[in-house]
């Protein structure tokens, strides 16, 4: 199989152990990732973002690909048991391409707004181990224990670190592959990096005493490549993850399937109702043939639906999303120093509080149409995926021999918002900002 991808130009699946990916390409749940966005309602900000999960899950196991040719380049000093065997190729591409399939429609947004949402790596596993899932049976027929193993690789766990780290770590191909295409999609240039000079600059280091061996830059060459893949991600969350318009779009989101949930559970009939929606209304865990029925257009179609439900304040959100009419947002700087709590700060209550009578006043439910948005990312923790190797002396953390890195080691990137619906921007403006 050969593909053209925009982001890595000519793309091929055509030797013994890439052919699995041709037979899970061709399976119900890796096609059900083309009809999920990569990014969401992004694209109501950026008109360019919208690819798929599709898209990624096939630039992540071409990335995987080139790691593993790298790798079959410098492991000739390994005891052959801790080399890149087919079988572990396999295993590790098949990983890489199936990491992201337990999605929800529009990505991360669906099991944040959802009540009571299994997270996508529990969906993902589930697909992964479910017998009666295509992706399984496809495993299966190649190894019966293949399932676990690539379900243990997309965990992060392998009896090789370096390629579980390639797998689940700070530098891994779900990243490497996503900030470069979603840059591409979204135009936003800070958000590319030199993917082959990275790859070039992997070594594998000593092992620490476990005779297992880990993964390493080439700190005279590979050093920039680490900073730029980090600046990368920290100019993605600032500039096109944590924007506005996006944020503001999610939340409303979660507030319409909220009340969408609390309608139902309290007797409500809507006009449309998923069966997977109607589990977690109440309060079960969809089956996976429910789960798997979702996607971006059947939750965007119960929205449009729900636009003519009785229920006023639902049908006026659905169709305020509809129509993009967004929630306006107004930043709290002075809260932004307190990171994931900045929600409990006083900034936060004495601005929440102010729009929240401001809503009252125009009578407008507060509860519906105001809220806060916190949004945080840590760009780099600097744990064990990676560590930087000179000809002389121990391997380093990069933080240690980066003064970049060093400073941003365990920041987190906050952005706290207050969101309000428009026609209440002007009060809140000039009581928040005078």
């Amino acid at each position: 199989m050969i593909l053209r991808d925009p982001v890595h130009g000519l793309v091929a699946f055509e030797s013994e152990e890439d052919a699995i990916v041709t037979r899970l390409l061709a399976t119900r749940e890796v096609q059900r990732l083309r009809r999920i966005r990569q990014l969401g309602l992004t694209s109501l900000a950026f008109p360019g973002a919208e690819h798929t999960r599709f898209a990624h899950a096939i630039g992540a196991a071409h990335v995987m690909q080139r790691f593993l040719a790298r790798l079959r380049q410098i492991d000739g000093e390994l005891p052959f048991w801790r080399r890149v065997t087919s079988e572990r190729a396999r295993d590790a591409i098949a990983a890489a391409l199936l990491h992201d399939v337990g999605h929800g429609p529009l990505s991360h947004l669906f099991e944040d707004a959802m009540p009571g949402a299994m997270r996508h790596e529990a969906w993902t596993e589930r697909i992964l181990l479910d017998p009666t899932s295509e992706v399984n049976r496809v495993l299966v027929r190649d190894d019966p224990n293949l399932p676990r193993r690539v379900a243990e690789l997309v965990r992060g766990e392998h009896e090789l670190p370096y390629l579980a780290k390639a797998v689940s770590g700070t530098f891994d191909v779900d990243r490497c592959d996503y900030l470069l295409r979603d840059a591409h999609a979204t135009g936003v240039r800070h958000g590319e990096f030199d993917l082959a000079w990275l790859l070039r600059s992997l070594r594998l280091r000593a092992d620490d005493g476990d005779g297992a061996p880990g993964l390493a830059i080439d700190g005279a060459k590979g050093l920039s490549a680490i900073e730029s893949f980090i600046l990368a991600r920290l100019f993605m969350f600032q500039q096109v993850y944590f924007h506005k318009s996006t944020r503001a779009a999610e939340w409303m989101i979660g507030a319409i399937l909220r009340r969408a949930v609390a309608l139902v559970r309290d007797g409500a009939r809507l006009p449309v109702f998923p069966p997977a929606f109607q589990a977690a209304a109440s309060g079960e865990l969809p089956a996976l043939d429910q789960y798997l029925e979702l996607d971006d257009a059947v939750l965007l179609g119960a929205i449009h639906a729900w636009e003519d439900a009785k229920d006023p304040v639902l049908a006026d959100l659905c169709k305020r999303l509809r129509a993009r009419a967004l929630f306006k947002t107004i930043e709290i700087f002075e809260a932004q120093r307190q990171g994931p709590a900045a929600a409990e700060s006083e900034e936060c209550r004495r601005a929440l509080e102010t729009a929240r009578e401001i809503s009252r006043e125009a009578g407008l439910d507060p509860d519906i149409y105001v809220g806060i948005d916190v949004a945080t990312d840590t760009p780099f923790g600097d744990d064990d995926s990676i560590t930087v190797v000179y000809p002389r002396g121990r391997p380093r953390r990069p933080s240690e021999v980066s003064f970049l890195l060093d400073r941003l080691r365990g920041e987190t990137v906050t952005r706290v918002r207050i969101l309000f619906a428009p026609e209440l921007r002007a009060a809140v403006r000039e009581a928040l900002i005078r």
